[in-house]
């Protein structure tokens, strides 16, 4: 007799376990689809979790540490670059002014 299962659930790893799993497949004596298997995930998956590692981006975020979405980050680093770009036409005003000033006064002088 045939045991039908209803559909499950995939699990979610956390940051640290996805590190842990990543971590034992680099042991020595350790294949990826064997470490694979004992953690019930396809082995394309730890292939792309130790290709996120070897970049940097597999990184476990402590529960404290604020996270900021990419289109908030996109969004913040443009308007840094508009007042960044203000900032220097405010600049060289500034120093425009100074040195017409500076003019006038040694014609006054």
């Amino acid at each position: 007799m045939i045991e039908i299962l209803g559909p499950e659930r995939r699990k979610r790893r956390t940051p640290q376990e996805k590190m842990a799993i990543v971590q034992q497949s680099f042991e020595s004596g350790m294949s990826v689809s064997m470490v694979a298997r004992q953690h019930g995930i396809a082995a394309s998956q730890l292939f792309l979790w130790r290709k996120q590692y070897r970049e940097g981006s597999l990184t476990a975020v402590t529960a404290s540490a604020h996270v900021v979405p990419v289109s908030e980050l996109a969004s913040a680093i443009k308007q840094i670059k508009e007042l960044q770009r203000l900032l220097g036409k405010k600049q060289w005003k500034m120093n425009f002014l100074k040195k017409l000033s500076s003019i006038d006064v040694k014609k006054s002088g």
